[in-house]
């Protein structure tokens, strides 16, 4: 297991090294000039090219790398060319809403969609299992931004029941916090449930047909009981993958979602950095978002010998 955890650890160094190189020279290759855009439209050429002298931007691409790399590997991401703050900090700042978001949904997410999967298993063909199954179908079709609007305009705008956008910090009051986190969360859990639920029915319907189960029955032992300890257990390294999976593919969700929201997260922050051309701020989140990709990735592998005794590293 040790053995296994330092190979996979060692691994993330290429992997991240990469990552910068390849995000680095796709930002420089992209168009447009983020001196261009501090100095505003009525510049002259000169002061562009101030500016441009000064954030470092004359010197050659390969020699950009070696300063930005080097400043790196002491931990220092840079500073931001819009926000004229370190990304370091800018990132601390922005990290509690995208936290917040992330855990919320999961919860959401895992809660609903794993009974809705094993129920459907075990209803199969009923008129539960069909539903589910055209749940997951349109979950997995409305885009996360028409979903939004059409939640904000019947539970915000209609209803009055929650906010309709911002954020309140865990510091201000749990009660404030959760009330402006719960719309957005349930919009962006509606693909993870319906991905999830769609993967536990099948992983639950495949054990059904297995021997143990019909051994388990045939003792006399309660439906839930068997659906739990026999079905659900056996079936959950799959399930786990998708969760982790998920997990991993809320960074994209994250970023519409808080953008449609107002939440002042690592997304909206992603969102404004592109837009303002604000290449050590888009560096610094994309390698975070990386790290935690391949962190994610790395705890489902290791779960798996909890879930399934059988896989040994």
């Amino acid at each position: 297991m040790l053995r296994f955890l330092a190979r996979r650890l060692a691994a993330t160094i290429p992997v991240l090294l990469i990552v910068s190189l390849l995000v680095f020279l796709v930002l420089r290759l992209t168009p447009g000039d983020p001196a261009a855009v501090l100095a505003g439209d009525q510049a002259s050429v000169e002061q562009i090219a101030q500016i441009r002298a000064s954030l470092g931007l004359d010197r050659s691409v390969p020699e950009q790398f070696v300063i930005w790399f080097g400043h790196l590997l002491r931990g220092d991401l840079g500073q931001s060319y819009y926000y004229k703050t370190d990304v370091v900090t800018l990132i601390a700042q922005r990290l509690e809403p995208t936290l917040s978001l992330a855990l919320i949904t999961i919860v959401i997410a895992v809660a609903v969609a794993v009974p809705m999967g094993v129920l459907a298993a075990w209803r199969f063909g009923s008129w539960f299992d069909r539903a589910l199954m055209g749940f997951s179908v349109l979950g997995f079709s409305v885009p996360v931004f028409v979903l939004a609007y059409l939640l904000i305009w019947a539970v915000s705008l209609e209803l009055g029941w929650l906010p309709v956008q911002g954020y309140r910090r865990i510091a201000e009051g749990f009660g404030p916090w959760l009330r402006h986190l719960v719309l957005p969360a349930v919009t962006l859990s509606v693909i993870y449930i319906a991905l999830i639920a769609r993967v536990t029915r099948a992983s639950v319907l495949d054990t059904l047909g297995e021997d143990y189960i019909r051994t388990a029955r045939a003792k006399g032992l309660p439906e839930a009981k068997v659906l739990k300890r026999h079905a659900l257990a056996n079936a959950a390294v799959p399930i786990v993958t998708v969760i982790g999976i998920g997990i991993a593919l809320l960074i994209g969700g994250v970023v519409v979602t808080e953008s449609v929201y107002a939440i002042p997260g690592l997304g909206r922050l992603t969102v404004d950095a592109v837009l303002a051309r604000d290449f050590p701020t888009i560096q610094g989140v994309i390698l975070l978002f990386s790290f935690v990709y391949v962190g994610i990735n790395l705890l489902v592998d290791l779960s798996y010998v909890f879930f399934d005794p059988r896989i040994r590293y």
